[in-house]
């Protein structure tokens, strides 16, 4: 009705442009019934809605309920943690809440926070990538957050290598190639170590080919290995134009310290064994005297004479 009469009233006083004001205020309607749905959804967002959550290959996840659904469940006290199966239409339960008691079903894996009925999940695993429920029963009605959690793998650091060079005249000509040898959907860019050397080493994607002036090589390239958890970056340096350093696949950080470990066991054992080798050997020493400093046992040792007497006794018995 009030509609209506703005209708008419602009009518009387403006006749010829009736279904001017008309399609003005259809469209002022539609204007406002669209801001009303916004402001709807934005009260209602968190409800019966659903997220995704990114987790780290191997760390921990933590999964959390918005305000309203806190409380709700102190209200009224029934609601439980559940995900989906592999087989269709088949969900289990991680954890249910009642009278303000709870139960685990799997305390190795999964921590649950009672200050704010978040759960973590401990160490997280490819199979951990699926839909998780959070539901609140009051009475005969549910209310559900839905969080379906995806799993990365971070980027490992990334290496340059130089698949080709050639320098002449005074200039370089370089293709880089860099690459991560872990990381899921990991993606790579380009870009300059400071900002004066007018955006040469802007790419995207793993290779990026160079062509500068020797006598200019004062700056340097930054390659970024990203992915949805992780950033990783490694630097080529434009004056190793002729260095073969960068083809060689650099020893990863990670593997210093497994390697200087090892090495240092090697050595202990090869001072081990060069003590007890040199322990044997002098205590052997010890044990056996020089044969030349022995002094003959006399009962042992046949005088000459004897022996002369019995070579003449078998003569004349011949």
């Amino acid at each position: 009705m009030f509609r209506q009469n703005l209708v008419e009233n602009s009518e009387l006083d403006f006749p010829g442009k009736q279904r001017d004001v008309t399609q003005s205020w259809d469209w002022i309607w539609a204007e406002i019934l669209e801001f009303s749905s916004l402001d709807v959804s934005k009260e209602l967002q968190g409800i019966g809605a659903r997220e995704k959550v990114l987790g780290i290959l191997g760390e921990a996840t933590l999964l959390r309920i918005p305000h309203e659904l806190r409380e709700r469940t102190e209200e009224f006290g029934e609601a439980s943690w559940k995900k989906t199966m592999e087989e269709p239409l088949k969900k289990k339960f991680l954890l249910k809440i009642s009278g303000g008691n709870y139960t685990e079903f799997e305390p190795e894996r999964m921590r649950f926070h009672k200050e704010d009925f978040s759960l973590e999940i401990l160490n997280t695993s490819r199979d951990d990538q699926r839909l998780y429920e959070y539901s609140v029963s009051k009475g005969p009605e549910e209310e559900v957050w839905q969080i379906q959690l995806e799993v990365f793998e971070p980027v490992a650091d990334p290496i340059i290598r130089i698949l080709r060079r050639e320098s002449s005249n005074g200039s370089c000509s370089l293709e880089l190639r860099c690459s991560s040898e872990r990381g899921d959907e990991v993606s790579y860019s380009w870009a300059s170590r400071d900002n004066g050397t007018g955006g040469i080493c802007a790419g995207s994607g793993g290779g990026l080919n160079l062509s500068y002036a020797l006598r200019s090589a004062a700056f340097g390239c930054i390659c970024t290995a990203s992915n949805a958890v992780s950033r990783r970056h490694a630097a080529f340096h434009a004056e190793q134009c002729g260095s073969e350093h960068w083809d060689v696949p650099r020893v990863r950080t990670e593997l210093l310290v497994p390697l200087v470990v090892l090495g240092v066991i090697i050595i202990i054992i090869i001072i081990i064994i060069v003590v007890i080798v040199t322990f044997r050997a002098t205590r052997s020493a010890k044990c056996d005297p020089d044969p030349s400093q022995v002094t003959p046992d006399p009962t042992q040792v046949t005088p000459a004479s004897a022996t002369i007497y019995a070579q003449v006794q078998r003569v004349q018995g011949e």
